[in-house]
């Protein structure tokens, strides 16, 4: 200890710097603890199943595109068919 500075300063400096270290040795951790977890996922699931699940989203959003394009399609349909039978129904009403 520094007999220059108060005690406070000093026990705030080394509070401080125990919190920094406390941090950074968290951060290493964690980096580790990620780093192990990945290895183990890769050898636990094979890259068939991450391949089929990636596959499963894409087909959701495509879905979703296809869903909205086949209901206007579907509406574009039903009023043809509703316009040529409401013709059919005046030619008949005409030829009587």
């Amino acid at each position: 200890m520094d007999d220059d500075k108060p005690v406070i300063e000093q026990v705030t400096d080394a509070i401080g710097s125990a919190a920094t270290t406390t941090t950074e040795a968290a951060k290493t951790v964690v980096k580790k603890v990620r780093k192990a977890v990945g290895k183990v996922a890769k050898k636990v699931t094979p890259k068939k199943a991450v391949r089929a699940r990636k596959a499963k989203k894409t087909r959701k959003k495509s879905a979703t595109k296809k869903s909205a394009g086949k209901a206007a399609v579907k509406k574009a349909g039903k009023k043809a068919v509703k316009r040529a039978t409401g013709k059919k129904k005046k030619a008949r009403k005409a030829k009587r």
